[in-house]
């Protein structure tokens, strides 16, 4: 059964930063193209983030630039580094194998910016 569980979410002033961790069990990280993705209210989901098992990344465009994503194979860990936050990137945040698998979400973790 694989558990995905993030963390580190919270409050954050416009441009402040915040760390973003999605530990896994039941599932290695490293063999496993694994994205982050956000739900902001009354928007649809979207991928923010995506690394490939060759630690390729990408992008949405929004976050480009301010964002990066990363993994610690050994601790079976994704990570997401957020900088120069916006309001507009308050959002619960979750991570999931890329493409989505439907059994894999997690409760998320609540990111909110301030302006």
């Amino acid at each position: 059964q694989v558990e995905l569980v993030e963390s580190g979410g919270g409050l954050v002033q416009a441009g402040g930063s915040l760390r973003l961790s999605c530990a896994a069990s039941g599932i290695i990280l490293s063999i496993n193209a694994m994205g982050w993705y956000r739900q902001a209210p009354g928007k649809q989901r979207e991928l923010v983030a995506a690394i490939s098992s060759g630690g390729a990344t990408n992008y949405a465009g929004s976050v480009k630039g301010r964002f990066g994503i990363s993994r610690d194979n050994a601790k079976n860990t994704i990570y997401l580094q957020m900088n120069n936050l916006k309001p507009e990137d308050t959002a619960v945040y979750y991570c999931n194998n890329y493409p989505i698998h439907r059994d894999y979400w997690g409760q998320g973790t609540q990111v909110t910016v301030s302006s």
